[in-house]
């Protein structure tokens, strides 16, 4: 009895193995045909992944002259000025300054930022931003009605009426000559018309924390268009984010090409007589920021604005003594002292080595 249960206790123990090789094999099988299976569809994922990515490119390539895409907007921080020069140092002659270190959005100087006043044109920079955040078509034309002339301030312009220009076009003449009836032609030509692109405008404002901001229309020449200098520290920046408001603000001057009529002397049977012939006029237009064309400025982004109740102002991005800063200069005495001001304050950080290494400055008394 022993012996036969020993017998089939060892014929037991043979026979297990071979059971438990297949079992394991399968299973290994199995495991591989599960990492084969996901391995190829990674691959099938990947594969369609990057054709996905190709496409995509190859869309943005094929549409980037139709309109430029909204940047991913990372608002400046909160801006800190508690600490910084006071008026006296540097006899400023605008009435509302704000200097502030880009990058860290520390205040170099101030004086009367939280003072909100009309802004006039620098209103543009807004009309640019809500423009090409609406994707619209740049090389699409918009012709110059009279539902553009300026009959708030009887503002003249050099664009006639039945000018046809591309939207393009329209914000290089509004961004770099303050060209009210550009301005006024691109919020016109916006879906829904100006009542939706002024509630653009001011959503926009809000996204950006522009709290104290409020906008009536695109061109600036309503004085209902106001803001602080600490809010349009905030729209500079958010402007400088766009390659296009960069590369237009930052450019000296931009010629067009309109249609016109020349008059000229024709002599026929004898006779002479004037006629008037199809011309095309090439219109040469210079930015109304007089840095722009000076090689010793390092500019990225750069408007002025002008109206009684707002005074001259001037703002704009550059970079000094390697250091980007924004610079707001609202209601300038005249015409040439915001660019008086903003030589000085240049020169104040060129050579003053504690506003360079940001320390402190001591209290003003």
């Amino acid at each position: 009895m022993k012996k036969s249960l020993l017998i089939f206790s060892l014929l037991a123990f043979l026979a297990s193995p071979m059971v438990a090789v297949p079992d394991v094999e399968a299973a290994q099988q199995g495991k591989a045909k599960v990492t084969k299976a996901k391995a190829q569809a990674k691959a099938k994922k990947s594969k369609h992944s990057s054709k996905a990515k190709a496409k995509g490119k190859k869309h943005v390539r094929a549409g980037a002259r139709k309109f430029v895409a909204k940047p991913i907007m990372t608002p400046l921080r909160a801006v800190s000025y508690d600490k910084s020069w006071h008026d006296a140092d540097l006899n400023l002659r605008s009435a509302a300054v704000l200097v502030v270190d880009q990058k860290t959005g520390e205040a170099l100087y101030s004086k009367n930022v939280d003072v909100p006043t009309a802004i006039a044109s620098i209103t543009k920079l807004m009309t640019a931003m809500v423009t090409l955040d609406a994707e619209l078509d740049l090389n699409e034309e918009v012709v110059i009605g009279s539902e553009d002339v300026d009959r708030l301030k009887g503002t003249g312009s050099r664009l006639a009426l039945g000018t046809r220009l591309t939207r393009e076009e329209l914000l290089h003449l509004a961004l770099i000559a303050s060209e009210n009836r550009a301005a006024a032609a691109l919020s016109r030509a916006y879906p829904g018309g100006r009542g939706a692109f002024v509630a653009a405008m001011n959503r926009k404002a809000r996204e950006l924390g522009m709290k104290d901001s409020h906008f009536i229309d695109g061109t600036g020449l309503d004085s209902g268009n106001r803001a602080t200098a600490a809010d349009l520290v905030k729209m500079v920046d958010a402007a400088h984010r766009y390659q296009l408001i960069r590369q237009i603000t930052s450019t000296g001057s931009y010629d067009v090409s309109v249609p016109g009529t020349r008059v000229v002397r024709v002599r026929e049977n004898g006779r002479t007589h004037k006629v008037a012939r199809s011309v095309q006029r090439h219109i040469a237009f210079n930015n109304t920021n007089s840095l722009t064309r000076n090689q010793d400025w390092d500019i990225g982004v750069s408007k002025t604005g002008f109206i009684n109740e707002a005074g001259h102002c001037l703002v704009m991005q550059t970079q000094i003594a390697e250091q980007k800063v924004i610079i707001v200069l609202l209601d300038s005495w005249g015409k040439w002292s915001r660019i008086g001001d903003a030589q000085r304050i240049r020169k104040w950080l060129e050579h003053d080595s504690k506003i360079v290494s940001h320390q402190p400055p001591r209290s003003a008394t």
